[in-house]
């Protein structure tokens, strides 16, 4: 009989090499295919779509005497906005990256400590304790050692994306603010490049031309990847990666 740590090892073993397979019969059945596209759905009936809940001020009712005006409640301008607004509209998200960092850090310490100690006198019985021990009573402690330590470090990461894509709006909070959502696929022979962003933003930081910037997008949520040959051979197979969880050393 097995113990429960092998047991765990070898489910998670054999678990492995099922992805594994599973994984290679899905490359089987679509060699020599390019990727394939995803459909366009709607966002909000996707399994991993969640409305966004958040604080608010309370809603103030509206004036009587705007009821019947030509000026229409909530407006920023008497003329239409040709802005995103409303549920469905769409927005063009400007994503201009350009992080630098750089750390550097060094450590140096030392200490060095040194301890002598004897019996001169001891009520006249050195003599007699040198006799019994064998050793110079004023020499009995002599006690020295060096400690070293020195550790540096370095960070150095530079990051530059600059895309352009189109996102739509999904929700209207009771604020105002949008929550947006847009994704972008562009296929070049065998790879697949996916372009994925979230977020909340302001109906005043949308420009004339139905624009907005990254750094404007609250609680953004970017992801810029891709599938297919390229990006299988730069991943390490799955029996690898579970070797290197599994490796202890």
């Amino acid at each position: 009989m097995l113990r429960a740590p092998l047991k765990s090892i070898a489910l998670v073993v054999v678990a492995g090499f099922a992805l594994s397979a599973c994984s290679a019969v899905d490359r089987l059945e679509h060699i020599g295919e390019a990727p394939a596209l995803s459909p366009i759905t709607n966002p909000t009936a996707l399994p991993d779509y969640h409305p966004i809940s958040m604080p608010m001020p309370p809603k103030q009712p509206p004036d009587t005497y705007l009821t019947n005006s030509l000026w229409p409640v909530g407006s920023h301008s008497f003329f239409p906005d040709p802005r995103a607004s409303h549920i469905g509209d769409l927005v063009t998200v400007d994503i201009s990256i350009a992080d630098a960092a750089k750390l550097s850090d060094s450590t140096q310490r030392g200490r060095t400590n040194a301890d002598t100690a004897g019996i001169g006198n001891l009520f006249g019985l050195q003599g007699q304790l040198a006799q019994v021990t064998g050793a110079d009573p004023s020499k009995l402690v002599n006690m020295n050692s060096t400690t070293s330590n020195q550790g540096s470090g370095s960070i150095a990461r530079s990051e530059t994306i600059n895309l352009t894509l189109a996102a739509v709006v999904t929700q209207v909070l009771p604020n105002g603010n949008l929550v947006i959502q847009g994704n972008q696929q562009v296929r070049v022979n065998d790879e697949l490049r996916d372009l994925q962003i979230s977020g909340i933003v302001r109906t005043e930081d949308i420009t004339s031309n139905n624009t907005i910037n990254l750094s404007q997008i609250a609680d953004a949520r970017l992801s810029y990847g891709g599938r297919g040959q390229i990006t299988d051979v730069q991943q390490p197979p799955l029996g690898q990666q579970l070797y290197d969880i599994l490796m202890p050393f």
